[in-house]
């Protein structure tokens, strides 16, 4: 049930956090929202890093063969 939830939450905290990147470039909030809202930010885009770094760690532990990394093709469409 955790798997379900991690994606969501990356793809929420990301949407946020493309929301506030573009509150910011519109140029329209005070300094203290934009200091608010760069904050909040700050917290999204840590978020999203421990959710890859995450992601990247079950990545390398499914590859993981003997104690060694097995190098695989990335095929983006397998269906080709």
């Amino acid at each position: 049930m955790a798997r379900k939830k991690a994606a969501p939450d990356f793809e929420h905290s990301l949407a946020e956090l493309q929301t506030l990147v573009e509150r910011l470039e519109s140029g329209e909030l005070s300094l203290e929202d934009s200091l608010t809202a760069f904050e909040q930010g700050i917290g999204l885009t840590r978020e999203c890093q421990a959710a890859l770094a995450q992601a990247e760690q079950k990545v390398q532990i499914l590859l993981e063969r003997d104690g060694e990394l097995e190098p695989a093709p990335f095929d983006a469409d397998p269906t080709a």
